[in-house]
């Protein structure tokens, strides 16, 4: 048993939840963001601000026509997998087998083709990790088993567990349709509270195609997390921790929190009533791509995730133009709220004595 656990030690393969549920998953929503997010956005400029070369076909392949946008979303499957065999530290050989993996994990996985990349990437990753340079003849051994695996597991499990994802996505959605004042504190508190967690709720929103009013809430949560803690803690981080925190990420405070996770409240009360204001007042919904939806306001992304789905919907005919209504939630939603509301559970739980000004610095 010792050997086995020096090996795998040499092989730096470490089975944690850690190394796979962080790590990896963290790793793989930007490895969304690098490909299937930056495509959307360019084909969005391209579309709005009439850009010829971002709207022309500048490939075509199988009667397939890609724009430059599209030639980048296309490669998502592939982008998702090195971004993961990058974090699971892997050998050149390994991780450049990964595009072939990801792209077949990816297609076989259908529109649950995130979580299908996640699982088969890591596995062949540690695969390809187990056999490295264990051969005179590594140039061939490695990528033989790194893809031979990854082909071998997209066909056998990609697909079930695309559909998993596709029916979890949908029950969700549905729930939230049906239920949306519960299913919109729900999923805006859940969502993020991830965003702010070292997982990532990026990649949960991905592989779960989490859209419509669900994708809303997700968006308000997000939201609310970042622009809460950014707000709330403006006295001690200035201008530097606002621009950080409101349009970076509000896991800066992870340390924070756990040395008082009270400073967490404000924020977090903040998305439970965000979330029911976006899906019951202002019907919030996110129609751009699904990652969109658990990156709140980091780079913007969700709300020019919301503004390219109200644009996909008036292109197909399910909304006949954006309004003043829709932006003002828009800006409430991601923006306003979020920073009063924070604001004034901070305030509170300050009076009570459970958090002072010097919990939330940023080291």
């Amino acid at each position: 048993m010792g050997k086995v656990k020096d090996f795998l030690k040499k092989k730096d393969i470490e089975i944690s939840l850690k190394r796979y549920g962080i790590d990896a998953l963290g790793a793989m929503a930007q490895g969304l963001f690098c490909s299937l997010l930056i495509g959307t956005i360019i084909d969005t400029i391209g579309k709005q601000f009439g850009i010829p070369f971002l709207t022309t076909t500048v490939a075509t392949i199988k009667d397939a026509p890609y724009t430059v946008g599209g030639l980048a979303s296309a490669m998502s499957g592939p982008a998702m997998a090195v971004a993961i065999g990058y974090a699971l530290k892997c050998p050149p050989l390994v991780l450049f087998s990964l595009i072939s993996v990801g792209f077949a994990s990816n297609a076989l996985g259908g529109a649950g083709g995130p979580l299908a990349v996640l699982f088969v990437a890591i596995i062949s990753a540690e695969f390809g990790k187990l056999v490295s340079k264990e051969t005179k003849v590594d140039i061939l051994v490695t990528p033989l088993v790194t893809i031979g695996m990854g082909i071998f597991l997209s066909w056998l499990i990609a697909p079930p567990l695309g559909d998993l994802a596709m029916v979890l996505g949908k029950a969700i959605m549905w729930a939230t349709d049906q239920q949306p004042f519960v299913m919109g504190i729900l999923v805006s508190v859940i969502v993020g509270m991830a965003l702010t967690l070292p997982i990532s709720s990026a990649a949960i929103c991905a592989a779960l195609s989490l859209t419509g009013l669900a994708g809303g809430a997700a968006v308000a949560g997000c939201s609310a997390q970042m622009i809460g803690f950014a707000i709330i803690s403006f006295k001690e981080n200035k201008w530097g921790g606002l621009i950080s925190q409101g349009i970076g990420t509000s896991m800066l405070q992870m340390g924070n929190i756990v040395k008082n996770p009270r400073i967490w409240i404000a924020p977090t009360l903040a998305s439970a009533i965000t979330g029911p204001i976006a899906t019951c007042i202002f019907g919030l919904e996110m129609n751009g791509a699904p990652v969109s939806s658990g990156m709140g306001t980091c780079g913007l992304v969700g709300q020019i995730g919301v503004y390219t789905g109200w644009v996909n919907d008036i292109a197909a005919g399910a909304k006949a133009g954006i309004t003043s209504k829709d932006w003002i939630g828009l800006i409430l939603i991601s923006f306003v709220l979020p920073a009063i509301l924070s604001l004034i559970f901070h305030l509170i739980v300050k009076k009570l004595g459970w958090v002072k000004d010097s919990d939330l610095k940023l080291s």
